[in-house]
């Protein structure tokens, strides 16, 4: 397995994560360790000063699914905010694996079945911080 590419969070995207893990029973807690571990590892920065070419929650996003050679696209989002189609929760795996790489990184990432699947991000459609939605 290749090691994690570097991966930048915003200091808002950070608090608001954390706090809805905070929220949770500790067993369900306990199932997102991994992505406990992304957040640990990232280089958090002011949502003003997050590069334009990084996943960010809210971003809209086209990856690759290096495996299957599937390409999707998707908005990452809190679990409130999923709905049928187009959107991947924080929590899902496929959402922790994208959140802070940038355009032509990629991430080698479990899945719940114990396959690993390496995803690779080809494009930010919408970043909000780009687009001057701070505080959405």
């Amino acid at each position: 397995m290749s090691s994690k590419p570097s991966i930048v969070v915003s200091r808002l995207d950070l608090e608001r994560i954390e706090a809805l893990l905070e929220r949770m029973p500790p067993a369900q807690a306990a199932q997102y360790d991994a992505l406990r571990g992304e957040l640990d590892r990232a280089d958090v920065v002011e949502p003003t000063a997050v590069p334009a070419d990084v996943v960010t929650m809210n971003s809209v996003v086209t990856f690759k699914d290096e495996g299957i050679g599937e390409e999707l696209t998707v908005s990452l989002v809190y679990p409130s905010a999923v709905r049928a189609d187009g959107t991947v929760s924080i929590l899902a795996p496929i959402g922790s694996a994208l959140l802070g790489l940038t355009r032509g990184q990629q991430i080698d990432w479990p899945t719940p079945d114990g396959q690993q699947r390496r995803l690779r991000v080809l494009e930010i459609a919408y970043q909000p911080e780009a687009a001057g939605d701070l505080h959405r």
